[in-house]
């Protein structure tokens, strides 16, 4: 598996503090769309509750250890860690973390949890404290809208015997995440055209599908990928555990109501809620909602765990960490996220952001060398994940149009959920015909945008750019190893910079170029609909939703049937990666993989074999599942 850009995952970065949502420009500080002004020294008594994520040692060894459990040939073929085996094999000893906890104490602040897995330690203290043992000063800030937040302005000094051994320390900067949920709905659309927004349908007759486009159930899911003979042969993912992490909280009585709508008995005690620092917020309610009754719904016999925590870098890490030191998790699926170059160091003024990515990954080998499965939501913002949509531009600033991917599923330790549109005939109100989507294609509303152009005039050229399934090449991420050999697989495209307009009349400002040509990890893996005009119900805040879509419902869905895969295989699967690009070689009508070769995402088309629009393509779950069989018993 290939590591971060311009270095081996050794994690030999420096400790750096994580610093949110924030960067700097011109001597600006910008939050989250604004300018934050700098009101003085924070209160020296105000309580920090911090993170602090420490270094896997063995990193090339843990590296080897993941792609040799994916190895059907040799004897550890899905073999898999204990998190004790894991902290003993490649997390820092008990006594470097009692080095860590007592320095600490030196200076006032208390340790009080240390995970499971040896790799995060939680730590309170005051900013007085904090400020004293790692050499740095916090101010407070202030945004024109009235936000009010803590943050560093200067980097912290990791002490000499620490430096070996701390990664990243979150929890300084006060500041909301920028992290956001991969969701759309077709009433963006038909807004546009002052059309009402799509009425729910229901199953009936004792089906679990509605056959409804924009109804969509879990059940239209197994008849589109055929997931019915699993089920039918009784494999409903019983005696696996499916895991969500989100950045906002929800009401478990949606779920229940989800499934008790569509006909689906599952065992009312099946659900946990477990808070990480603090727990979420209900910004996004409805994206945990829809996460968990998706995966639920697919692997409707496994019990379900949803971990939230609030949308800060702090939290989202932490959210990881604590999934891997629970280890409860057989399958793990997220779809929140930001654009990768969002870490890069033009963007928060010269401070390398890498080691944030760094902790990420961390977490992801971790759940991987346990045998969890990670999907995550490849994005909503087609080829131009830095954009986002026309609705909302990255920073909420005026920026340039630039091919770009979405971040954690650009890590190649995780299984990267893109999206398809599948075949429809939409009815318009006002258009003079039909709009006929004739086969399954990448996900892109270009395609809608082309139709309402032709039929209602220019003024609805680029309104609704890029909405569509998240794909491109990483910049961060060097090209993994699984994905070597495969045909389609492409290097990142030149002529890539990043440019805002920070409304100081100067224009575009150019910020970073980014690097042409590099050999990175192409997103996403694996796809399936997304499109919200070929979309899903959603129960929510006590509501039934139609035409609800986004790489949101794929991430959750991968996750439910691998649930039930893993049960079919009697064992956990781990990083599916290295399985799914060997079985898309695998052609005919036994083939585990669909290949979609129609549509777009804004830039990337579908094409005969991977492309970065759809992946390797669509499940075929039944036959995924008998060609994990033959692969594990060597035939």
């Amino acid at each position: 598996m290939s590591g971060i850009r311009s270095m081996t995952v050794s994690f030999a970065l420096s400790a750096a503090v994580l610093l949110s949502s924030a960067t700097t420009h011109a001597g600006l500080l910008i939050a989250n769309g604004e300018v934050a002004q700098d009101v003085g020294p924070s209160p020296a008594a105000d309580t920090i509750s911090a993170s602090i994520i420490l270094k896997v040692r063995n990193p090339d060894l843990l590296d080897a250890f993941v792609a040799l459990s994916q190895e059907p040939l040799l004897p550890t073929y899905h073999r898999f860690l204990s998190v004790d085996q894991f902290a003993d094999l490649f997390a820092p000893s008990k006594a470097e973390v009692a080095t860590i906890t007592k320095f600490l104490a030196a200076n006032g602040i208390t340790v009080t949890e240390v995970f499971a897995d040896r790799l995060v330690m939680h730590a309170t203290g005051t900013v007085a404290a904090f400020s004293q043992a790692f050499a740095m000063e916090m101010h407070q800030f202030t945004t024109p809208s009235g936000k009010s937040f803590r943050h560093p302005i200067r980097n912290p000094q990791v002490p000499v015997l620490m430096r070996d051994l701390l990664l990243v320390v979150g929890g300084f900067s006060t500041l909301s995440g920028n992290f956001h949920p991969m969701l759309h709905r077709a009433s963006e659309i038909s807004s546009l055209i002052g059309a009402p927004a799509p009425q729910p349908v229901l199953p009936h007759g004792g089906a679990t599908a509605t056959g409804s486009p924009g109804s969509f159930t879990v059940g239209d899911f197994a008849n589109n990928y055929n997931v019915n003979p699993l089920y039918n042969a009784g494999i409903t993912g019983r005696g696996r555990t499916v895991g969500i992490v989100t950045l906002a909280t929800f009401d478990p009585q949606d779920a229940f109501t989800y499934w008790s709508e569509i006909g689906l008995n599952v065992d009312p005690k099946r659900f946990t809620q477990v808070h990480v620092d603090g727990g979420g917020g209900t910004n996004g309610s409805d994206e945990t909602a829809l996460d968990v009754e998706q995966s639920g719904g697919l692997a409707f016999g496994a019990k379900v765990i949803e971990y939230d925590a609030p949308n800060t870098d702090q939290g989202f890490i932490d959210l990881f960490y604590k999934a891997a030191s629970d280890n409860l998790s057989d399958t793990l699926s997220c779809s929140w996220g930001q654009p990768e170059i969002d870490f890069e160091p033009g963007l928060n003024g010269g401070v390398d952001f890498r080691p944030e990515l760094v902790a990420f990954h961390q977490a992801f080998l971790e759940l991987a060398a346990q045998g969890t499965s990670t999907f995550i939501a490849a994005g909503d913002a087609g080829a131009f994940d830095i954009n986002r949509s026309g609705f909302e531009l990255a920073f909420g600033l005026p920026s340039s149009n630039t091919l770009t991917v979405d971040h954690p599923a650009a890590d190649p330790a995780v299984t990267a959920a893109g999206g398809t549109t599948v075949p429809v005939s939409l009815l318009f109100q006002g258009a003079t015909t039909a709009l006929v989507v004739p086969t399954e294609q990448v996900w892109g509303w270009d395609y809608i945008q082309n139709f309402f152009v032709a039929q209602f005039g220019p003024q609805f050229q680029n309104f609704i750019f890029p909405v569509g399934g998240g794909g491109g090449v990483s910049v961060e991420f060097g090209r993994p190893l699984y994905q070597l050999g495969t045909g389609g697989i492409q290097n990142s495209p030149s002529g890539q910079s990043f440019s805002i307009d920070l409304g100081d009349g100067n224009g575009l400002q150019d910020l970073f170029d980014l690097p042409a040509n590099f050999r990175g990890r192409n997103v996403p893996d694996l796809s399936a609909n997304a499109d919200p005009e070929t979309g899903y119900l959603v129960q929510s805040g006590g509501n039934l939703f139609a035409g609800v879509g986004g790489t949101s419902f794929v991430a959750p869905q991968l996750n439910g049937v691998t649930a039930v895969l893993s049960q079919a295989a009697g064992t956990r699967l781990g990083l599916m990666n290295p399985m799914l690009y060997r079985f898309a070689k695998l052609k005919g009508a036994s083939a585990p993989i669909t290949d979609i070769t129609a549509g777009d995402n804004w830039f990337f088309n579908g094409t005969p074999g991977f492309d970065p629009g759809a992946g390797l393509g669509v499940p075929n779950v039944a036959n995924l599942a008998a060609a994990i069989k033959r692969e594990a018993h060597g035939f």
